[in-house]
């Protein structure tokens, strides 16, 4: 059932080596380094689940778990450099632009709150959205609250698709791009929504 290399193989080495705190540390890391996508770590866990590894109930906990902690250095970082200096370091990151954290800005100036839950389900857009939350000096408690939320409802849908598929895990990365933009149209319309009902009670008053 271990017939997986790379970065695959990688993780799965280290979740069946570890067990849960191992699928923590691969999915931080995905916060930490937007290359590593949790399209393919997610259902890596959910198949190291089926293979005995840790339980599912294990899985979804420490993958969420890892989503927070990864979310709360880089809404850290966003607090201690400022905007400045937050805005220089993403533009030497791999994969990722200085116009990537001007769209989460904007998004988070926006939105507020629901832009980090919404943004926890949204690729790239998931590592980027804490750091205006962080230059922001959004409080602590929301923060955690709604990225815990948003990671949670994210990472069920591919670790139990993963634990299901078991060997068949790949089959995830057929229909994650479809997924994806099924997620982000549900965002835009979600967003949409909310603007006009807000316009309109304005538009009464």
């Amino acid at each position: 059932m271990r017939d997986v290399d790379g970065l695959a193989g990688w993780a799965v080495e280290l979740m069946d080596a570890l067990g849960g705190p191992g699928a923590a540390v691969v999915v931080g890391l995905d916060n930490l380094f937007p290359p590593i996508p949790s399209e393919l770590v997610l259902p890596l866990a959910g198949f190291s689940a089926a293979g005995g590894a840790f339980s599912l109930a294990e899985a979804l906990v420490w993958t969420t778990a890892g989503s927070v902690a990864g979310a709360v250095i880089v809404y850290l970082l966003g607090v201690l450099l400022g905007r400045d200096r937050t805005r220089a370091l993403v533009g030497r990151v791999p994969l990722l632009r200085v116009s990537d954290f001007d769209r989460a800005e904007r998004w988070f100036a926006r939105h507020g709150a629901k832009a980090v839950f919404l943004g926890r389900m949204v690729p790239l857009f998931r590592s980027a959205i804490s750091l205006p939350a962080g230059v922001a000096r959004m409080g602590v408690v929301p923060f955690l609250a709604l990225t815990t939320l948003g990671s949670l409802v994210w990472n069920t849908v591919f670790v139990v698709a993963g634990y299901q598929l078991g060997a068949n895990w790949h089959l995830v990365d057929e229909y994650a791009g479809v997924f994806q933009k099924v997620v982000i149209g549900a965002v835009v319309v979600a967003v949409g929504l909310f603007a006009a009902v807000r316009l309109r009670a304005g538009a009464r008053r």
